[in-house]
């Protein structure tokens, strides 16, 4: 599997690096990218950094939009992109899910593999993804058929705030020795390239407003199909709305999480719509965080929008809390296309939607797709865990 090959080859780094200077390293990172905006060099400074981050955040942002891919793949039926740009992807996990939710797919050029191109301001970063993808490197090449499209990728520099900026030389020469050219085409030009699906995982809250909205109009304008994930809080959520707007705004329709493209129904400031993924949690991410558990939820937001020219439609709802289960009946908190936000008693007397019901998760399409797995998402990506 996709998560294990990704699993493994974390492991092998950490396995590299002392566990106190990844502890500290991770420790001082989380605190440089809860700061606003975008500084004039990288928080991800050197190789150290970026295993250390990696292995704490990559997991967690690999199942956030594992599930928010997996909810598109439902909703487009047998839609595969074609090519694949992930924007400030980093060391690559939204590329990872991409493989986990469709594979190879075979609708690259000329039937080859899916044309894949990362895009970030970090050049450590954008090494080691490749590195993890299977480039020429320590690790080698993962070993399932569906990362075909993770070997074949393309890890290219580029500020997302300044289209005119050139690489800084410390870049450029790490550019050079991992063989790139550091001035060639996305290092300063304002227009993303096209691609059938663009992806920004974490990464609006890096940036100012005017360069969100900026980044969120030409990622509308390159693709067939847009992908946003924001951590699961209040601020992540109003990120993900107000993308959502200019998604919309752009000429796209919503299909997921959103059973319908009108104004979101909850209100700001009194509640907002997220989900929960389950991690497996490594020994680096317990030391860090002084925990036992073996697991935690990773909470975030979303939206996927597509243009017309992509077939599909919105689930007719969404479970948009943790269903409760009683004794001969599931509660169950929904967003609907009709009626907005409603609960939803469903009751042994339902038959085969209440035996559903029990196996329900939050952030399920509701009423389920018979065809898909008991998380709405053919089993490819799941959201579940606990709370609000």
């Amino acid at each position: 599997m996709i998560e294990e090959e990704l699993r493994r080859a974390l492991a092998a780094l950490v396995d590299g690096l002392p566990p106190r200077q990844a502890s500290r390293a991770v420790e001082r990172l989380m605190a440089g990218y809860r700061a606003p905006g975008e500084g004039p060099a990288p928080v991800l400074r050197d190789r150290a950094d970026v295993v250390a981050y990696a292995a704490y955040r990559m997991p967690a942002t690999f199942a956030a939009v594992s599930a928010a891919l997996g909810a598109l793949a439902v909703r487009t039926g047998e839609w595969r992109p074609g090519s694949h740009l992930d924007v400030g992807g980093g060391t690559g996990a939204a590329v990872w899910a991409a493989a986990r939710v469709w594979g190879a797919a075979g609708d690259g050029p000329e039937g080859g593999p899916r044309r894949t191109t990362v895009l970030d301001r970090s050049q450590p970063a954008l090494s080691l993804g490749r590195e993890l993808a299977g480039a020429p490197g320590p690790l080698g090449a993962p070993g399932t058929p569906d990362a075909e499209a993770l070997r074949a990728a393309e890890w290219r520099r580029r500020s997302l705030t300044d289209p005119d900026e050139r690489p800084h030389r410390a870049d450029a020469d790490r550019a050079d020795a991992d063989g790139e050219d550091p001035d060639r085409e996305g290092a300063g030009t304002g227009a993303l390239p096209d691609a059938d699906l663009v992806t920004i995982s974490y990464v609006l809250g890096e940036l100012a407003e005017p360069e969100r909205q900026s980044l969120v109009d030409a990622a509308a304008r390159a693709a067939r199909a847009v992908v946003i994930t924001e951590p699961g809080t209040p601020g992540g959520y109003a990120r993900t709305i107000a993308a959502r707007d200019r998604l919309l705004g752009a000429g796209l329709r919503v299909l997921a999480p959103c059973p319908h493209s009108a104004a979101c129904p909850m209100v700001p400031g009194e509640d907002w719509c997220h989900f929960a993924a389950r991690v497996n949690r490594s020994s680096l991410h317990r030391q860090v965080k002084g925990g036992s558990l073996p697991y935690e939820d990773e909470k975030f937001s979303y939206v996927a929008a597509v243009r017309p020219v992509i077939a599909g439609d919105p689930a007719g709802g969404r479970i948009v809390r943790r269903p409760q289960k009683r004794k001969g009946q599931v509660l169950l908190d929904l967003c609907t296309a009709d009626d907005g936000l409603r609960a939803s008693t469903v009751t042994k007397r339902h038959g085969a939607d209440y035996r559903r019901a029990r196996d329900a998760k939050w952030g399920d399409a509701w009423p389920p797709n018979p065809d898909a797995g008991p998380d709405g998402t053919h089993g490819t990506a799941g959201t579940g865990g606990t709370g609000t």
